[in-house]
């Protein structure tokens, strides 16, 4: 995974590269990008029952896949931009989310790390 992820990111880099955006590229200008593409993500659920959200016609799930490619090439952009290696930064969130919501603790349980 690590090196699909490299491969792809050096991909976006060199797209950003060919086409002289990387003037526009600032962790900044990404990160709102990044939200706006978000939003997008969500209007496709947006009114849609729990159960329709996971039953997505083929035309709404391909629509929902770029969407979701979209986040996908704005974080990858973000974290090249600030030298970040999302794998170990995932690795991390996954070990302090670890010790924030003990499985005896949370096991069925939505609420935030504070509300325990």
């Amino acid at each position: 995974m690590n090196d699909n992820l490299e491969k792809l990111r050096q991909r976006l880099a060199e797209f950003a590269a060919m086409r002289d955006w990387d003037q526009f590229h600032s962790p900044k200008n990404l990160a709102m990008a990044l939200i706006a593409e978000a939003a997008e993500l969500v209007e496709h659920f947006q009114w849609l029952t729990e159960e329709q959200s996971q039953l997505l016609s083929p035309e709404k799930k391909q629509a929902v896949s770029h969407e979701l490619a979209d986040v996908l090439i704005y974080l990858i952009r973000i974290a090249d931009k600030l030298d970040i290696d999302l794998i170990a930064a995932a690795q991390s969130k996954i070990e302090i989310n670890e010790t924030r919501y003990p499985v005896e603790r949370v096991k069925g349980d939505a609420r935030r790390a504070e509300e325990y």
